[in-house]
């Protein structure tokens, strides 16, 4: 409800809209000014009229908060990303700060059109973008760029300050999609092939990667008490990642729908029971200074391994061998393509890769998707044979 108090000739009208982050109350005002031909009656009915046309705008988000966007984002971060958000995720959204505070992080949230939001992802668009490429940025990175601004004029928007969320009008560039690379099922015996010359370590590493579909942080995370060799199930339920201001941690799945069970063919579990009983061995040789934890990749002291130790090693050894180089997540992509290739409807292919909706699955494999269904018209039309009827 507007309050009303009379300063002199004038009036001024004032109205609570809502909290800022820390609990303050926000208030608006306006001071209105009666003409002077107007009765005291009139005046009377004209202040009330102002007061509820000044609340309708306060309502509207017309009129809100003066605090600025950075100001308000940090108070997010805060508030609540520290609270709520992977220790990852926070630390990506901390990276986006720097372009997004340059471009509207002094600019007041109420003056934030979804104008001055759109010129700003286009502009990422532009070449030159990417400090190390010198080319735009790509379509997934603006992507990240405009949802961070969204979730916090959301957050706004959940503490009362705005009522509106321009970035929903806000539409992303294209932009070129990168082709994603995976090797051939040839170039992938060949591979499997060329690691019988690594260490015990990196053989089983990498086919147990290439024949689980776990990504990066959740090989790191898998413990030995995670497999079941009698039936050659391994539980997926955790992950182990990297932040410079925590170093290694051990963190829950992406998602919950990740936490999931996977079966092993026996060729690789029997690589896993090599690599074990290799990891006793070695256990036993360095005694004390071994540092027990169950995780099957480790540093050579026990501890856990670094995520970006596998990337590099493999770097290294596919050009040691002048063998395609497509990075890690690439075994995760093959293994969705073999699914896919062999008639897994895209229900079982997203449990399998744990995503946490089937529309993941179709947004990133769609187009096997739809490869698979051509074939399968064509496999209907030869088994009825229906060209040969002349239908």
């Amino acid at each position: 409800m507007a309050s009303i108090e009379k300063r002199g000739n004038s009036y001024r009208i004032k109205v609570s809209c809502g909290y800022k982050a820390d609990g303050t109350q926000v208030f608006q005002r306006m001071t209105w000014t009666p003409d002077e031909k107007m009765t005291a009656k009139q005046i009377e009915k004209e202040v009330q009229r102002q007061a509820i046309l000044f609340e309708e705008e306060c309502k509207r988000g017309q009129i809100v908060s003066a605090v600025k966007f950075e100001a308000f984002a940090e108070e997010w971060f805060e508030e609540y990303a520290k609270l709520n958000l992977k220790s990852t995720t926070y630390t990506r959204q901390r990276q986006l700060t720097k372009r997004v505070y340059a471009a509207i992080g002094h600019i007041r949230l109420d003056k934030i059109t979804t104008r001055l939001i759109q010129k700003f992802i286009n502009s990422l668009a532009q070449d030159g973008t990417n400090e190390i490429t010198k080319k735009p940025l790509s379509h997934k990175t603006m992507v990240h760029y405009l949802s961070f601004i969204s979730t916090v004029i959301d957050y706004a928007i959940k503490m009362d300050m705005l009522s509106d969320n321009p970035c929903r009008r806000v539409t992303i560039p294209k932009g070129s999609k990168k082709e994603r690379k995976i090797l051939s099922i040839q170039e992938t015996e060949d591979f499997l092939k060329l690691l019988e010359t690594a260490p015990l370590k990196w053989r089983t590493f990498f086919t147990l990667d290439i024949y689980s579909d776990m990504r990066r942080g959740e090989m790191l995370g898998l413990e030995w008490k995670d497999i079941d060799f009698e039936t050659g199930v391994v539980h997926i339920q955790r992950t182990s990642n990297y932040t410079k201001a925590r170093g290694i941690y051990t963190d829950t799945t992406k998602t919950e729908n990740s936490v999931r069970f996977i079966k092993l063919p026996p060729e690789v579990l029997a690589i896993l029971e090599q690599f074990r009983a290799e990891q006793e061995k070695e256990k036993q040789r360095l005694g004390s200074k071994w540092i027990e934890n169950d995780r099957l990749f480790t540093k050579w002291n026990g501890l856990p391994m670094n995520p970006q130790t596998p990337y590099g090693w493999l770097k290294e050894f596919c050009e040691k061998h002048n063998f395609p180089f497509y990075g890690i997540h690439q075994y995760r992509h093959l293994h969705a393509s073999l699914l896919i290739g062999a008639g897994i409807d895209p229900t079982t292919v997203s449990g399998i890769l744990g995503h946490s909706q089937v529309s993941t699955s179709l947004n990133i494999y769609g187009h096997m998707f739809r490869e698979n269904q051509v074939k399968a018209c064509n496999a209907v039309a030869e088994a009825l044979d229906f060209k040969k009827r002349g239908a």
